[in-house]
């Protein structure tokens, strides 16, 4: 029998090229998929940022209302109205 002969040497560069080339997209692949994971996590976080801050402005007193602000609901001592009128020294 004879043997079959052997490969031309360029398809031989050429097969490791195209092995070298299937690794790197796969790499690339990998790399993608975990982007559009991270993406996807911020945009979570994004948006429970923003809902935290319309809630935030959603406490905010009418423009005409002086009270002082209470934005993370604690409890505020009134102040004494008599305080307010007294003339401050710096």
């Amino acid at each position: 029998m004879s043997e079959l002969p052997s490969q031309p040497p360029i398809l031989d560069d050429l097969g490791a090229s195209l092995q070298r080339l299937s690794e790197k997209i796969a790499l690339i692949q990998d790399a993608v998929r975990n982007l559009t994971q991270n993406h996807e996590q911020l945009e979570g976080k994004i948006e429970d940022a923003q809902k935290r801050v319309k809630r935030i402005l959603n406490r905010l007193p009418e423009q005409s209302d002086g009270r002082q602000l209470n934005l993370l609901g604690e409890t505020i001592p009134t102040s004494n109205s008599e305080d307010d009128s007294e003339p401050t020294t710096h």
